[in-house]
């Protein structure tokens, strides 16, 4: 992986390229930019370059560093990090500063990657900050968040911010046609914008909405029409379902309406399903049942019976 494997960011691209022709890659990065913006990308990118041997442009991608990096088993790249905790653990701050003075066991440098910065408390901060004011050459940090601001400006001031931007539309279209060949132009295009240009958001856009189940092919069709007897044809038959079967159901009507209500603001419909019900619905319908489904997802978590359900739903989606 290479940094042109980085699409987009053409600035800066060219200023770590810059940086690292003349030998001056810092020991402290902070990559910013929204979920899907490609800051977990560029970490591995910094990381594999960092630790590159081969001569010339680095990551070459082929050595036995970088292929190390890139298989996420090198010895000294330390992810600092407790997915479990919604706050990063003090004590794994310090452990890391501690391990900080052990040197690399075969790598140039001994990163400490914080794929959620933003998620350091205060204290975990001013651990760090003593680590980033004065570390041993070898030891580098690479800072994640969505934005500087979430991270004390004592912090912000002892790293280089790479703020990740959004594609151009000749940029992203390509690549989302790549990875979906199957997905009709229009739909790529809308998640693109709903995506404000993120690629990897758009990813996620699109597998979430892969494939129309039939029950909410069914759900359009009858909502639509403000006919409740379709409507409580295409419920009835979902009582008897499982929790598990009919969790994936509703969220996709709740996808379609949202979808709906947004295109109302100017925002391309990501299905034509979702036209259709902006177009047959006022506003005030699709908030109410947009309302409506989230109550029932949410019974839903709460052992509330299928059945039940279901029957509410047949009231609340008229």
């Amino acid at each position: 992986m290479k940094l042109a494997a980085l699409l987009g960011n053409d600035t800066l691209k060219q200023r770590l390229s810059a940086l690292q022709a003349k030998g001056k890659l810092t020991h402290s990065f902070l990559l910013t930019g929204p979920e899907g913006s490609g800051r977990h990308t560029l970490a591995r990118i910094l990381c594999a370059a960092m630790q590159c041997t081969a001569p010339g442009e680095r990551p070459c991608g082929v050595c036995p560093q970088c292929r190390k990096v890139l298989d996420g088993a090198h010895p000294d790249i330390c992810i600092v990090d407790d997915p479990e905790k919604k706050t990063i653990p003090v004590k794994l701050v310090r452990d890391a500063c501690t391990d900080l003075y052990i040197r690399p066991n075969e790598g140039q440098r001994k990163i400490y990657l914080f794929p959620r910065a933003q998620d350091l408390n205060q204290q975990g901060q001013n651990v760090l900050l003593k680590s980033i004011e004065e570390p041993p050459p070898y030891g580098t940090f690479l800072l994640l968040a969505e934005h500087a601001e979430q991270l004390l400006p004592t912090i912000r001031s002892r790293c280089v911010e790479l703020r990740l931007s959004p594609l151009p539309e000749a940029v992203l279209l390509p690549a989302l046609r790549e990875r979906f060949p199957d997905v009709p132009e229009g739909t790529l295009r809308a998640a693109g914008v709903r995506a404000g240009g993120y690629l990897g958001r758009a990813e996620s856009i699109l597998r979430d909405d892969a494939g129309l189940l039939p029950q909410s092919a069914a759900f359009v069709r009858a909502y639509c029409a403000r006919r409740p007897e379709e409507l409580l044809q295409v419920l009835a038959p979902m009582e008897r379902l499982k929790r598990e079967q009919l969790r994936p159901i509703l969220t996709q009507w709740q996808a379609l309406l949202v979808s709906a209500l947004t295109s109302r603001s100017g925002l391309p419909p990501l299905r034509p399903e979702c036209a259709q019900i902006a177009e047959a619905r006022p506003v005030s319908d699709i908030t109410q049942a947009i309302e409506a489904i989230r109550f029932a997802l949410r019974d839903l978590e709460g052992n509330v019976s299928p059945g039940a359900i279901c029957g509410a739903l047949t009231v609340k989606l008229r």
